[in-house]
C-alpha cells in the first residue's frame, strides 16, 4: 500500500500527487516511470515520475482524468492509499554536457519534460524550454520550469498566455537564432511527430518520449510496440525515449485511436454510475 501525502489540481482535469515511496524516490533518475493500479479491480496505469525527495520518501505523480482508472486516481485525497505502485521503470535519459539543449513540452507531457529539464541543467547544459496548451489554464509547472531553465517559451493556442502559437513555432523560433546540440519531445503523439519534422529539417539530433499504451510494463504483452527505424521496439523496456526522426508516428497514432471509442465509451458509462450513485 502507498500513501498518498498530498493531492492538489494543477488545471481542471490535471492532479498533482505526492506518494509515499522511499525505494522508488531513492533509485530514480529523469526519465523513469512507474505503473500503479488503485484497487484490486483497477487497470495498470502508467505514469511518469515528475520529482522525487529522497528525504522525505516520496515521489511525484502528475495524472491527467482521461478515463475511468485516471478519474478515480484524481479523486482520491491526501491519507488515502494506492494498491500497487511498481517501480522504477525503462530506460532513463542520458544525461551529459552537450551545450544547447532545447526541451518542448505539451499540455500533460509538461509533466515528463520537468526532470528532464531539471537534470539538464544540472549537468551544466544551457536549457531552452518551451512548453504548450490550449489555453493558460492548461499551462503546468511553469515556475518550476523557469527555475531549471535558462529560458522559457510559453505557447498557447489562444494567446492566453505567452506567445499565440503551435510548439512547434516556439521551438522553431529558438533554432533560427541559436545552435541547439539537442532536442528532446514530450507530449500527444500528433504534437511530437511534427515536433520532430520540425528539429529533423535541421539536422538536430532528436529524443522523443513515447506515451503508448501499456499494460504489465515489463515487455511481455507486447502492447506498447512501435516501430523505429523499421524495428519493433517495446517502450516499456527499451523507452520510454527513442529518436524522434525513425518513429513511425502515424503507426502509432493508429494504435492509440483504436481504443479511443472504448475508453470513451467506458468513461461516459462510469460516470453515469456515479452520477447514480450521488443521485440516490
Amino acid at each position: 500500500m502507498f500513501k498518498i501525502i498530498t493531492k492538489e489540481f494543477l488545471s481542471e482535469n490535471v492532479a498533482r500527487l505526492v506518494i509515499e515511496a522511499p525505494y522508488i524516490a531513492k533509485s530514480r533518475k529523469a526519465g523513469n516511470f512507474i505503473i500503479l493500479r488503485i484497487d484490486e479491480n483497477g487497470e495498470r496505469i502508467p505514469l511518469t515520475i515528475s520529482d522525487a525527495d529522497i528525504e522525505k520518501g516520496t515521489i511525484t505523480l502528475i495524472a491527467q482524468r482521461v478515463g475511468v482508472s485516471s478519474h478515480k486516481l484524481c479523486a482520491m485525497n491526501a491519507g488515502e492509499f494506492i494498491l500497487d505502485v511498481v517501480g522504477p521503470l525503462g530506460e532513463a535519459t542520458h544525461v551529459s554536457n552537450v551545450g544547447t539543449v532545447l526541451c518542448a513540452g505539451g499540455g500533460v507531457g509538461v509533466a515528463p519534460l520537468f526532470p528532464i529539464v531539471q537534470a539538464m541543467k544540472l549537468a551544466g547544459n544551457r536549457v531552452i524550454t518551451v512548453i504548450a496548451a490550449r489555453n493558460k489554464d492548461l499551462i503546468i509547472l511553469e515556475d518550476k520550469m523557469r527555475e531549471y531553465s535558462d529560458e522559457l517559451i510559453i505557447m498557447t493556442d489562444d494567446g492566453s498566455n505567452g506567445i499565440k502559437g503551435l510548439v512547434t513555432q516556439g521551438m522553431e523560433e529558438v533554432i533560427l537564432r541559436e545552435k541547439v546540440n539537442e532536442a528532446i519531445i514530450i507530449g500527444p503523439a500528433i504534437m511530437m511527430k511534427y515536433a520532430a519534422l520540425t528539429t529533423k529539417k535541421y539536422d538536430i539530433p532528436t529524443l522523443a518520449s513515447l506515451n503508448t499504451i501499456m499494460v504489465d510494463g515489463t515487455g511481455m504483452c507486447g502492447a506498447c510496440r512501435v516501430s523505429v527505424g523499421g524495428k519493433t521496439e517495446f517502450v516499456c523496456v527499451n523507452g520510454p525515449e527513442f529518436d524522434a526522426h525513425k518513429v513511425d508516428f502515424d503507426e502509432m497514432l493508429n494504435r492509440l485511436n483504436s481504443y479511443k471509442k472504448k475508453e470513451s465509451e467506458g468513461y461516459s458509462e462510469y460516470l453515469k454510475e456515479s452520477e447514480a450513485v450521488l443521485n440516490q
